[in-house]
């Protein structure tokens, strides 16, 4: 049979197309019996199939023709897995079955025994396109927060999330939290060559432990970068989740770190009296702080609690004298708009993200992989050589970023990327009208927040925060609360790795399209 003869014997081909149209065509798609195909798109897997229609409910009386389609795309980014077994090629799928809900869905189709040659190179080529530059067959530590969900993490990741990790043919190992710091413990303990990802199902305090523990290590930077340290959205915050995945909900997050690619991320040392930790989100003085820590007896609220906490202290223009000093790189708005521009359209190789220029490299002592030595010294030492210790009489909120979301509808850190080697400062006055700092807080979720005149938005690479006039206050260093006295703070570039939706930037709309376009 010639080539033409076989194309035509196909009752899904196009007869319009020529002969190098016939032989692509020929590449991506499988044709299952006479009766439904499978064709590699352009960003999608196209199943054609007629007995789509005899699946489909009888409609009203059974006397208007049935209009139901015989195609079905299924996107890339969600299919998990692809399989030639004995008989059959087995596709397991992510369905949306809600707006924010997927769920393990399956096609399987039987295979003649002279084609199954060509079906094992075509879902080769399958695997190629729904994983690109992801790695597969993760290898996964789970950690279970078993009080995160208000106690329904474990049910969360037995209904929402195991499924699709299985489906993906993910190597997995589950192990529960059983006390606040017992993450730290089982990551500084972890053997780093057994896995690829810690996976936290909880918000975001598991993951700031996960990160301390593994800065504990005695090779902590290649701990840090190998081990990719990711969210699966389980709690009141899900930061982390939202900057990356661009949501919360359990099922698609699990989706978003199975095709998740591996992206450098700065991590922040913070200094407080003897002790050094990591941040890999924010830290906060003021206003937003307070929000947060000073309404843990509203967690019944569930995220309106920081909204009732910021009115309370809004409508008393509650200020916070400090002392403050500030390593700043970018200064200006219009500065920091030209950076998101350049940072937005130029994407480099992981290892060219995560490489540090020669001058900017922290010192290392060679016997040691630990983490890196801090330039600025701690905040025990003078005050680091081009630093001036400013008075801040009237600081209404003190907030330092790393990731573009803090809530679900609010990127305070709009200018943010995973790993620019910058941290984003805003500070803002406490003293000014409460009509301003009304439409300040609603600013946050319009995405005009950035350029509001009030708020002073600076890309820095390292402060130091003296707080004065309180005996006691709320410090919070990535939603945990730490002692009310002084700390400095120091960015650490590329030393941390998560799993990203592109590798590149944060989800959402950035500054980049708001301020100097494409």
């Amino acid at each position: 049979m010639s080539t033409g003869d076989a194309i035509n014997s196909n009752p899904f081909a196009d007869p319009t197309l020529h002969d190098d149209e016939h032989n692509f065509v020929q590449d991506s798609t499988l044709s299952v019996g006479r009766n439904a195909s499978l064709t590699l798109g352009t960003d999608s897997l196209i199943v054609l199939d007629e007995g789509f229609t005899r699946k489909e409910p009888i409609n009203c009386c059974g006397l208007i023709p049935n209009k139901s389609k015989t195609t079905k795309a299924i996107p890339f980014f969600n299919i998990l897995w692809a399989e030639l077994s004995e008989f059959d090629i087995v596709i397991h799928y992510a369905q949306l079955v809600s707006k924010d809900v997927v769920r393990v869905a399956v096609i399987q189709y039987l295979v003649e025994k002279p084609e199954r040659t060509r079906v094992t190179t075509w879902v080769s080529k399958l695997l190629d396109r729904a994983y690109g530059e992801s790695q597969r067959n993760k290898r996964i530590k789970v950690l279970i927060n078993p009080y995160g969900g208000k106690g329904s993490a474990q049910k969360w990741y037995t209904r929402d999330i195991e499924p699709i990790f299985t489906a993906a043919r993910c190597a997995v190992d589950v192990e529960r939290t059983q006390f606040q710091g017992h993450a730290v413990e089982i990551a500084e303990k972890l053997d780093t060559d057994a896995y690829d990802v810690i996976a936290s199902c909880s918000g975001d305090g598991l993951p700031h432990e996960v990160f301390n523990g593994l800065g504990k290590k005695r090779d902590a930077q290649r701990a840090l970068s190998d081990i990719a340290v990711v969210q699966l959205p389980c709690g009141s915050g899900n930061a982390m989740s939202w900057s990356l995945n661009g949501t919360d909900s359990n099922s698609m997050a699990a989706l978003c770190i199975v095709k998740g690619i591996r992206t450098p991320l700065d991590l922040v040392s913070i200094t407080q009296g003897e002790r050094r930790t990591l941040s890999f989100l924010s830290q906060s003085l003021g206003i937003v702080a307070e929000s947060d820590l000073g309404t843990e007896n509203l967690r019944w609220l569930g995220s309106a609690r920081f909204t009732y906490g910021f009115l309370v202290r809004l409508l008393r223009k509650t200020i916070y004298p400090c002392d403050l000093a500030v390593k700043v790189e970018i200064g200006t708005k219009a500065e920091i708009k030209q950076h998101c521009h350049t940072q937005y359209h130029s994407r480099l190789s992981m290892e060219e993200r995560r490489r540090v220029p020669e001058q900017s490299k922290p010192s290392r002592s060679p016997e040691s992989e630990g983490l890196p030595a801090l330039k600025y010294g701690t905040i025990a030492d003078d005050l680091p050589i081009g630093w001036n210790l400013v008075p801040y009489e009237n600081l209404g909120n003190f907030y330092a970023g790393n990731m573009k979301y803090m809530a679900p509808d609010s990127p305070f850190f709009s200018a943010a990327f995973p790993n620019d080697g910058y941290l984003d400062l805003v500070t803002i006055d406490g003293d000014i009208r409460r009509s301003k700092a009304v439409k300040l807080m609603l600013s946050v979720e319009s995405g005009k927040f950035f350029d509001m005149p009030e708020v002073l938005y600076r890309k820095i690479t390292g402060y130091r925060i003296i707080p004065r006039g309180q005996k006691d206050g709320y410090i919070s260093i990535d939603g945990e609360r730490v002692p009310f006295a002084p700390f400095q703070a120091e960015v650490h570039h590329g030393l941390g790795t998560v799993l990203s939706k592109n590798g590149h930037v944060y989800e959402g709309e950035g500054i980049s399209s708001s301020g100097l376009g494409e």
